[in-house]
């Protein structure tokens, strides 16, 4: 078992299933925070750990704080300057791993604020599902300072079977960005493909099998196609964060003088199914834009 005390601000689908497999592979879990309460009163029970009100309060009780939350503006919310709730409050020492997919220049704000303080952090942008983070099988893409990361090393290889370092703050965010902005494009062309099907009267069943064994292959269609198919979109990675992560590729491509047709028509058809309030489907449920008499 390990001693070092480990905290988590964010405990959704995916920050509850890392502090799960953390206290079940020997971590000792002190503390977790959420917007929340009652999530976060419940997995405090179930970890026998503190559930409490405020970030500054897992920093303080903690050697090493991991966040899972939802977006930029809530990871400005959680380092605020001169906030009594910030985690900054508590940086000194500590190692803060942080693993949302937000805009990769707020990593580097945030790592320039805890070394002006005497803490640490690291940037640990991950590629997988809450099933992933529940077995430890996640892709975990790093950025920061190599100190960092070597620190944060033993704990991440706990949460994830590949460990990628990209290199400095922000770079991981940028890789993570077009991963996701990929992905959503795949997910995108594969809904319009079965939904076409459908329409011209084929077998779906048939015609994935058929995809899977020519180009029209992906991982997409492994993990989405069945669930397109049977208009099945639990959520694993919603519609929501699928339209956030591919707007914040999209400021990258502007950022840099790039006009992206196609991811611009994905996040068009993301910010579709949001509007029409679906935004916590799973990012599957882009099939529903598609398919005939679905989306009424």
């Amino acid at each position: 078992m390990s001693h070092v005390g480990i905290g988590l601000v964010g405990v959704g689908r995916m920050g509850a299933n890392m502090a799960r497999r953390l206290k079940d592979t020997g971590y000792q879990i002190t503390a977790v925070q959420d917007r929340n309460r009652d999530a976060a009163k419940t997995l405090g029970q179930e970890l026998g750990c503190e559930a409490v009100a405020l970030p500054a309060r897992v920093a303080e009780l903690s050697e090493i704080v991991m966040t899972a939350v939802s977006d930029d503006a809530a990871m400005r919310e959680i380092y605020a300057e001169g906030k009594a709730d910030s985690l900054l409050l508590h940086a000194k020492d500590r190692l803060f791993i942080n693993c949302a997919t937000i805009t990769p220049g707020i990593h580097i704000e945030i790592e320039l604020a805890l070394e002006q303080r005497g803490g640490a952090s690291l940037e640990a942008c991950m590629a997988g599902s809450i099933t992933q983070a529940r077995q430890g099988k996640l892709y975990l893409m790093c950025g920061g300072k190599p100190a960092a990361f070597e620190r944060a090393k033993p704990l991440l290889e706990s949460l994830g079977s590949t460990l990628r370092y990209i290199g400095k703050a922000g770079e991981a965010a940028k890789v993570k960005a077009l991963v996701n902005m990929v992905m959503n494009c795949n997910t995108a062309a594969l809904g319009e493909g079965l939904g076409l099907g459908e329409a011209l009267g084929l077998d779906l069943t048939m015609l994935r099998e058929v995809f899977g064994q020519t180009g029209a292959a992906s991982r997409v269609l492994e993990t989405d196609g069945e669930d397109m198919q049977m208009q099945a979109h639990d959520c694993y990675f919603s519609a929501a964060h699928a339209a956030k992560d591919s707007g914040i590729a999209l400021a990258l491509a502007k950022s840099v003088g790039l006009t992206l047709p196609l991811a611009e028509a994905t996040f068009g058809q993301y910010e579709r199914l949001v509007s029409a309030g679906k935004g916590e489907l799973d990012k599957s449920g882009i099939a529903e834009l598609t398919f005939k008499d679905r989306m009424r």
